[in-house]
């Protein structure tokens, strides 16, 4: 427990530094520069599109006709441009965060090693492709685990439970692993993952409910159209502060719980004094007094002394 909170308080501070808050602002600058580039060079022919597949339905012809007959003005003209809108903003956003979220963890990482853990030795346990080929698996294991425990949502308190332990167990194994790819061999990740296999699923379905918070901003988006160029933006930008506050949690976290592991490994290799029991000893030799007697210290001729004599 001491650990798990350490690592919480470490990971909610390093969310303050310059280069943690530039890094989830960089989804925003992104996804202004593709939404440049891409309503410079297909501005035009989206809305055109868009404008032909509204109008492609006679129902739809009729529609719009109506509306206009009560002087609500050429509809199509309107929407045309806030489908195009509507529809490539989740893309943008989507791409932005995968292009991030790619950059995000192996910088936090290195981050979090060279400001508490320079001399922890990198075993590279975990290339970038064995990084992939275990989130892609988990992922696949836990849409598995979800679509088989639909029917289990129908019992109300399931429905609370079930879905948040999927998605922290997902959470923790797809983090937990970026967090030790480059320092911890494979051995050593398996060890800590069956160590405090509690303690990373806690913080997975943390950071899990912790993650529905832009949820609820980008749909009150949706929901306020007036406010949405506002409302989108602070959603993506709070997601990817909980993504990097997830991220250092688990980087603290795995990286403390690492170095701990290999100073136990260090003291059990360590060679322990053997100490015999009392009794197994041999008793130490007598030491005999061999100093002559007094009178054959005095001088060779010399009177013996009366002691009655001054």
């Amino acid at each position: 427990m001491g650990l798990l909170l350490d690592s919480f308080w470490r990971a909610a501070a390093y969310c303050m530094r310059p280069r943690v808050i530039l890094l989830s602002l960089l989804p925003l600058l992104l996804m202004a520069l593709l939404a440049f580039g891409l309503g410079y060079f297909y501005w035009d022919a989206a809305v055109q599109s868009m404008h032909s597949l509204l109008e492609s339905s006679p129902m739809l012809k009729n529609f719009w006709s109506w509306l206009e007959g009560w002087g609500l003005g050429r509809v199509v003209g309107v929407l045309a441009p806030m489908m195009v809108i509507l529809t490539a903003t989740p893309v943008l956003v989507v791409v932005s965060l995968l292009l991030v979220a790619v950059l995000m963890t192996p910088a936090l990482v290195t981050l979090v090693a060279e400001r508490r853990f320079p001399e922890l030795v990198r075993k590279k346990g975990g290339s970038f492709f064995a990084s992939l080929a275990w989130s892609v698996g988990s992922t696949a294991m836990a849409l598995v685990a979800l679509a088989v425990s639909v029917p289990l949502w129908l019992v109300p308190p399931l429905v609370l439970v079930l879905p948040p332990l999927i998605w922290g167990w997902l959470t923790y194994r797809v983090m937990a692993f970026d967090a030790l790819a480059e320092h911890a061999s494979k051995e050593e990740r398996k060890r800590l993952f069956e160590r405090h296999r509690a303690s990373l699923l806690g913080i997975g379905i943390i950071t899990g409910y912790l993650g529905a918070a832009p949820s609820i901003v980008w749909a009150s988006g949706v929901l306020f159209v007036a406010a949405f160029a506002v409302l989108v933006p602070l959603a993506i930008w709070i997601y990817m502060l909980v993504f990097a506050f997830s991220s250092l949690w688990f980087t603290h976290f795995c990286l403390a719980a690492l170095q701990e592991l290999r100073e136990d490994d260090v003291r059990a290799t360590m060679p322990v004094p053997s100490r015999l029991p009392l009794d197994t000893l041999a008793p130490a030799p007598a030491i005999e007094d061999t100093a002559p007697p007094a009178a054959s210290l005095a001088a060779p001729g010399a009177l013996p002394t009366d002691p009655r004599t001054p």
